[in-house]
């Protein structure tokens, strides 16, 4: 009955048939009232439920939460999970390129962990299958920590609370950590929980417009606002090249080159400058490069058109936008 109240509280379905799409898409449902049990109960041993862990799991977040915020896990003991994801910018980073090990530079802007327990694969690309996969590579990236699990290991045992650590419980204590990671009652969830201040007035219209003539649901769907696949909007083209093949890279399959996976709308306004490159600033920009319909390419997403939207139209979106940001929680 929750979710039906929430559905009928926020709008009529469109009537309107979903444009098809290049991507496999998932549900564009509206995210129900109990996206916090819904979404992070999934998680064995209730990891990305936010209540009450086994003393197993609760020992593995523990451990995980510690291990994020080491720096010593780094070859030049300078760089920590925590540098490129950082919580006070919604597990995310405020540079454009975060520097790694000896100032090395990555290729991509980091993305959000906001969520990250309930996706399909990880990366902008989707080269991680899952969590465990996850979060070793960047260890071993020379961009980033520049050593293997393995010698991360070995320079974490001279402290004696990392006494029994060893590659795997490293692995499954990161990822049980990184499962936690999650944004709760923002002005919107508070909407669809029924509170009739939940979003003022212009949100509600910047709803309507993320629901209809805006088309932000055809990505940025279900509970975590994200359809968890890979499109190509363009913003990896410029000049009529592309800069980085994206999902191609991965599949090797043309009709993916230039797609990244869709990030999550949680928290989007505190997680400037924006998509996997980094290269746009505001959340204006963001609303302004959709309204114009992304970049022109070969392999352009067919569901990117040019919106024509007002600027009374662009405000209200915005303000939608910026009521998605509620309280990040993580760990126990």
């Amino acid at each position: 009955m929750r979710l039906i109240f929430a559905l009928a509280a926020v709008l009529p379905l469109l009537a309107q048939e979903r444009p098809q799409s290049a991507y496999p898409q998932t549900s564009s449902q509206t995210p129900s009232s109990s996206y916090g049990t819904r979404l992070y109960g999934t998680a064995s041993s209730g990891a990305q439920s936010g209540q009450p862990l086994d003393p197993a799991m609760a020992a593995k977040v523990t451990l995980g939460k510690k291990l994020f915020f080491d720096k010593r896990m780094s070859a030049d003991g300078q760089v920590a999970c925590a540098s490129c994801h950082i919580p006070a910018h919604g597990f995310a980073d405020g540079r454009v390129r975060s520097p790694g090990v000896f100032s090395r530079e990555g290729k991509r802007h980091s993305p959000s962990l906001i969520g990250r327990g309930f996706g399909t694969s990880q990366f902008w690309d989707g080269r991680a299958a899952t969590l465990e996969e996850q979060v070793v590579e960047p260890i071993k990236n020379p961009a980033e920590m520049g050593t293997t699990v393995e010698g991360a290991v070995s320079r974490l045992r001279f402290d004696k609370a990392y006494s029994d650590l060893t590659e795997d419980s490293l692995t499954q204590s990161l990822a049980s950590y990184v499962r936690t990671i999650r944004s709760v009652d923002s002005p919107f969830d508070r909407f669809l929980s029924g509170a009739p201040a939940g979003l003022s007035d212009l949100e509600r219209e910047g709803l309507r417009l993320f629901r209809d003539s805006a088309r932000c649901y055809i990505c940025h769907s279900g509970d975590n606002l994200t359809d968890e696949m890979f499109h190509n909007t363009g913003v990896a083209w410029r000049d009529g090249r592309i800069q980085d093949e994206g999902r191609a890279g991965i599949t090797g399959n043309a009709i993916h080159r230039g797609a990244f996976k869709t990030p999550t709308f949680r928290e989007i306004a505190s997680r400037a400058p924006y998509m996997h490159d980094g290269s746009i600033a505001t959340l204006e920009e963001v609303i302004e490069f959709y309204d114009r319909g992304g970049n022109a390419n070969l392999y352009r997403d067919e569901n990117l058109v040019p919106l024509h939207l007002s600027q009374a139209d662009k405000q209200a979106l915005l303000a939608f936008l910026r009521a998605l940001s509620g309280t990040v929680r993580e760990g126990l």
